[in-house]
């Protein structure tokens, strides 16, 4: 926070007369511009609203309620002997009036020669381009973890709640991606219920979490209960990621390791692409965020560019997390022309992102299809690595069968070496489908799971490396010229 201070501070001492500060967190943009006034020595500072008018001057306190034009034309009198900034909230509701229009225009002259401000606070950006030239647009971030830290200490000192540096520091943490007010909410609920604040609450702020990620209808919450022990072969992917995951500590940071910024997963349908994202959030103990591309695009002009830069926002906020973009070949792979070129336009915010991003967010996109993947996305910088997951061999066959009739039957004796000399061509899904199947024959016959039924099942599953060989085939000798590193 304190950087995003002192950007303000410089717009303020270079006198730059409109300021637009897109933020929903009114109470906490009012304490941080009254910070920042006070190290400026600003001794006046305003604030407006259309109902309770102008509040912070005693002799103006209430005036111009209900009346933006007025507290406009304020501002354009007062003079330079006491330098003034005037914050007014929701002014998007009365951006589009002719009056107020033409009187900002005049503002963004008039104040320059004067040492006031005016700085207009909305959730949105403002929509007329007329006035883009003249007003300079900031967003103000979600707490930091040193913020955090400061809010959930004063709480639990107010409350006479004794938390530990450590417990301290993982609620802070835990925290990260919410504002000031959901913590504030989270932390009243725990003192509701238990009387103090403790380590406990970390299971409400994580649900608290969900809600707000579920409210972004891009981002999706994703629990996962599956660690990479549920995952058969992958071997080589598996001591790849355990080395990254490692990269995150502070010793790393220390021995001058750049932050982890993503892998990208390709290969066939069902080969664990999906379970290996999920069982990097459990065994990293980071939330999982997936994100839906299809959403990001809207049919209103500059909409799908505000959502994607919106997204990493809250995804940066959230940090550390893993950023799950699944079938990113589904979302990129379409014909840019169809669509006024707006997918590019989407996929160049992501990728300039992940090119130049510190924050700690590792960005795992799996694709099934390389033909339709733009080049920019394969290009060395954007991820970490390129993994190409094939079709398990028979060690690893063996290896999957096992963990998947383990998890259903765990008494099982008989050998799976027939099973595993006829599925060759068989997807790690495919060969829990098998078991499951085999398992539904034995059930019907209220009997113990065989050998013969799984036989069975296999048999009467045809697998996608036959309905679809050319794509499969495709991958391969993709793969093989050495632009993916092998999973297995």
């Amino acid at each position: 926070m304190d950087s995003w201070s002192k950007n303000f501070e410089l717009l303020i001492n270079s006198r730059t007369p409109l300021i637009w500060i897109r933020t929903k967190e009114e109470e906490r943009l009012y304490k941080v511009i009254d910070q920042s006034c006070k190290k400026l020595n600003i001794k006046r500072f305003v604030c407006w609203d259309c109902v309770n008018g102008i509040k912070g001057l005693l002799n103006e306190n209430g005036k111009f309620s209900n009346n933006p034009l007025g507290v406009l034309n304020w501002i354009k009198e007062q003079t330079s002997k006491l330098p003034t900034i005037l914050l007014v909230r929701d002014f998007h509701k009365f951006y589009d009036d002719p009056s107020i229009s033409r009187t900002i225009k005049e503002l963004s002259s008039s104040l320059r020669e004067t040492s006031n401000n005016l700085i207009l606070s909305s959730h949105i950006l403002p929509s007329s381009e007329e006035l883009d030239d003249l007003i300079t647009v900031v967003n103000l971030p979600l707490p930091d973890l040193s913020e955090l830290t400061a809010l959930i200490k004063k709480i639990a000192f107010n409350t006479d709640s004794d938390l530990s540096e450590q417990d301290l520091n993982e609620l802070a943490l835990a925290s990260s991606g919410l504002s000031e007010t959901k913590v504030k909410q989270v932390t009243a609920k725990a003192l509701t219920q238990r009387g103090k604040i403790s380590k406990y609450d970390i299971k409400d702020i994580l649900e608290e979490k969900k809600q707000v990620i579920a409210r972004s209808q891009i981002l999706e919450f994703c629990e996962s209960k599956s660690s990479q022990n549920d995952i058969g072969g992958l071997k080589l992917l598996k001591t790849w990621l355990k080395q990254r995951y490692r990269a995150f500590s502070k010793e790393a940071q220390d021995y001058g390791l750049p932050i982890p910024k993503g892998v990208l997963l390709v290969g066939p349908q069902g080969t664990g692409k999906s379970l290996t994202a999920k069982s990097i959030s459990e065994s990293w103990s980071m939330p999982l965020l997936r994100l839906d591309v299809g959403r990001l695009f809207s049919s209103l002009v500059g909409s799908s560019e505000a959502r994607t830069r919106e997204t990493i926002s809250r995804a940066e906020a959230m940090s550390p997390c893993i950023l799950w973009i699944d079938e990113i070949d589904k979302g990129f792979g379409g014909d840019a022309r169809s669509d006024g070129g707006t997918s590019q336009r989407v996929l160049a915010s992501l990728l300039t992102w992940m090119a130049e991003k510190e924050s700690a967010v590792f960005v795992i996109a799996t694709a099934n299809a390389i033909d339709k993947l733009p080049a920019e996305l394969l290009r060395k910088g954007r991820f970490d690595e390129i993994f190409f997951l094939d079709l398990p061999n028979s060690e690893e066959r063996l290896c999957i069968l096992d963990l998947h009739l383990k998890k259903r039957r765990p008494s099982y004796n008989f050998p799976l070496s027939t099973i595993i000399d006829r599925t060759h061509g068989y997807s790690g899904a495919e060969l829990e489908q098998a078991v499951i199947e085999g398992m539904h024959f034995s059930f019907s016959e209220n009997r113990e799971l065989m050998e013969k039924d799984l036989i069975k099942a296999v048999s009467e599953l045809v697998p996608l490396s036959r309905t679809a060989k050319e794509q499969i085939d495709l991958l391969k000798e993709w793969s093989s010229t050495g632009r993916a590193r092998p999973a297995s």
